[in-house]
């Protein structure tokens, strides 16, 4: 699936992914391919996903083996047609 993080200020990171982590308003989710359509709130948290490329870290990714970690206020996610948009502070 592809995987657009985008804040008010930049677009964080776009590409294919195998797996989402997102911190929902009830708790934590995950998102894997051919996942159902789906609109949720975030909160504050970390979300985690697992690259299908290599990925350098910056001030926003911290990667760790294969899974990259972004640190999040809150927002919004949307999954559509295999495209996951998150809109985060």
């Amino acid at each position: 699936m592809i995987l657009e993080i985008i804040t008010p200020e930049a677009s964080l990171f776009k590409g294919e992914v195998k797996s989402v982590s997102l911190p929902g308003l009830d708790g934590v989710f995950q998102v894997l391919d051919n996942h159902a359509p789906i609109i949720s709130s975030l909160k504050n948290g970390e979300l985690v996903f697992v690259s299908n490329q290599p990925i350098e870290a910056n001030e926003h990714l911290v990667v760790s083996g294969n899974a990259v970690h972004v640190q999040i206020k809150g927002g919004v996610a949307e999954l559509n047609n295999q495209k996951l948009i998150v809109l985060a502070e």
